[in-house]
């Protein structure tokens, strides 16, 4: 009862607080229910692309992974990226022939097997997925593809988390680390800079060269911003090579191996 009579002097005064913060309150309830209703639509749409991939592919056959992937995408919702883009993808991966890649979005492991089998036979892919369930799932369509765990390296965790591991996963038997020479970025957008800063900061970028692909799934770059701003700041390092509808390809290269060249 006490408590009561305490509380009525100050309902004006909640009320006034609570009318104020109404919006923001409201605007970050929706925001909460529009990610938990993305987070189970792209659970639901992981379990669903495993489950016919993996039915209907022939296992050990990545182009059959590949084309059964672009089957279920023609009838059903799909987070792979795009024919247009996978084509993009392919001819960047012909003509960067990387030794070392990075993946940051798994996304059931469809762009993970466009790149491993075009990667020579000592390359090596690192992907990133914070999502366990979709780690799984895709881990087990990479294995279905034909390729093996020395070839690829799956850690289940943030972006921000797993950057700062990566140097054990790049050593080659010489001991001296190689780098990396092309990463994908195909996660949150968000993360975009601070990752590249981050990849920056460990020197994980190859200094002979490395090409970024950085994927815009809304069709627009300007999810982008922030990071072609930093790009466009630094052209002692980086260059914008192509921009298409949903990627944009950058070269990255110290400035010291630049001189040498």
């Amino acid at each position: 009862m006490w408590l009561m009579v305490v509380s009525v002097p100050l309902l004006p005064a909640i009320f006034m607080v609570s009318g104020r913060y109404r919006a923001k309150a409201a605007a970050l309830c929706r925001r909460a229910l529009s990610w938990a209703l993305r987070l189970l639509r792209g659970r639901v749409c992981v379990r669903s692309t495993h489950a016919f991939v993996f039915s209907k592919c022939t296992h050990g056959k990545a182009d059959s992974v590949l084309k059964t992937f672009d089957l279920y995408a023609d009838t059903h919702p799909s987070l792979c990226i795009s024919p247009q883009t996978a084509e993009a993808l392919d001819e960047a991966v012909r003509r960067v022939r990387p030794s070392r890649v990075l993946e940051l979005g798994m996304h059931c492991g469809y762009s993970s097997v466009r790149l491993l089998r075009l990667l020579p036979p000592a390359g090596r892919l690192i992907t990133v997925e914070l999502d366990p369930l979709t780690a799984d799932l895709g881990e087990e369509i990479i294995l279905v593809a034909g390729f093996k765990h020395t070839q690829f390296q799956v850690l289940t965790s943030s972006s921000a988390e797993a950057i700062p591991t990566l140097h054990s996963f790049l050593e080659p038997d010489n001991g001296a680390s190689e780098g990396l020479s092309l990463v994908l970025m195909d996660h949150d957008p968000q993360q975009y800079l601070p990752d590249l800063l981050a990849l920056e900061g460990e020197e994980l970028l190859s200094s002979s060269g490395c090409s970024l692909l950085l994927i815009h799934r809304n069709q627009r770059a300007e999810g982008l911003r922030g990071i072609l701003d930093h790009i466009r700041a630094r052209p002692d390092c980086y260059c914008i090579k192509s921009e298409l509808q949903f990627m944009t390809e950058v070269f990255y290269q110290k400035e010291s191996a630049r001189v040498e060249m």
